[in-house]
């Protein structure tokens, strides 16, 4: 049995060696703290009370790379996945398209669908449970049968998936044309590119799919987007929006396509940024740490699409417009 009055050791604190905190870097300064609401409530009084820290700073840093890219007319590349779009965040995309902002779209195939769903009809997202109870799931007539048609005229005429739902939406009656990304971009003359994952969307079950389609509109807007990437270099922007798997894998491949075609591994140099509501290993590897390992500057900021997506473009035109004061 252990002798439970034995004496136990202790360290000495009266030696242990100090610093004085002048001496110590600190992480916070006083400077960098957040400011309460004062008299000036504009937005751009909002972004100068944030406090200088984290994800405050990171956020920051990526408004004024997106504005940097802007004024130096270096591309700014908005990728998306399905939920941007189904939250209503296509008006906040459409405008910074106008302003000449955003330079190319891409975007997964669910995000295309929503996109089509809701210019055309003016409702998307169903109820997955209850329509695969029964197997209804997925099998709109209209939605499948459209936009498969659309992928086929596409093939015979060269386009690629993006343009080719643009054209067929462009001679459909719209119940809400100003809610597409696609279109208005189209409209615009800003490229938009959609990158299927066959199988994976629910237009691939219909009876009008056709790979053969599907394959060659959505691998040439594949090209087009490595095209696109060659203007990120020295200074462009990535953003990364709500695509956990498909964007991010198609993003290293297509950035190792316009780095190769270079010579000189460009591009490079350049901000990328990954914005989703919690953080995967795709877009922090694809999108944030390997592309600018050798140059350019890599964030992950997290929170809800419908709430930092409208802060960040927001917070981008209040930038700019603040610069032209």
């Amino acid at each position: 049995m252990p002798d439970h009055a034995a004496p136990r050791g202790e360290a000495d604190l009266s030696a242990v060696r100090t610093i004085p905190i002048a001496r110590r870097p600190n992480k916070v300064r006083a400077e960098e703290v957040a400011s309460p609401p004062g008299t000036d409530r504009s937005f751009g009084a909002f972004l100068r009370a944030l406090p200088d820290v984290l994800v405050a700073r990171d956020f920051l840093a990526v408004v004024d790379a997106i504005v940097a890219a802007h004024r130096r007319r270096r591309g700014v590349i908005v990728m998306l996945g399905g939920h941007v779009v189904k939250t209503g965040l296509a008006p906040v995309l459409v405008d910074l398209m106008e302003r000449g902002v955003i330079t190319h779209i891409a975007m997964n195939g669910s995000a295309a669908i929503h996109d089509y769903e809701i210019a055309r009809f003016g409702g998307t997202s169903e109820d997955v449970a209850a329509g695969l109870r029964d197997g209804t799931f997925g099998m709109a007539e209209e939605t499948g049968r459209e936009l498969n048609e659309a992928f086929v005229a596409g093939m015979k005429n060269e386009m690629g998936m993006g343009e080719a739902v643009a054209v067929a939406m462009s001679r459909r009656e719209l119940v809400h044309p100003e809610l597409s990304v696609i279109f208005n971009a189209h409209r615009l003359g800003v490229p938009a590119t959609v990158h299927a994952a066959l199988g994976a969307e629910i237009i691939h079950q219909h009876p009008a799919a056709n790979g053969a389609a599907i394959g060659d509109t959505s691998h040439r807007d594949f090209r087009r987007l490595a095209h696109s990437i060659a203007r990120i270099d020295d200074g462009g922007v990535v953003l990364n929006l709500g695509s956990a798997v498909i964007m991010p894998e198609v993003f290293l491949k297509a950035l190792t396509i316009a780095r190769n075609l270079s010579g000189d591994g460009r591009p490079n140099g350049f901000t990328s940024c990954d914005l989703d509501m919690q953080r995967h290993y795709r877009p922090r590897m694809n999108v944030v740490q390997r592309p600018t390992l050798h140059g350019g500057k890599g964030y992950e900021i997290t929170g809800h699409h419908e709430i930092m997506v409208p802060l960040l473009a927001w917070s981008v035109v209040t930038r700019l417009e603040d610069a032209d004061r």
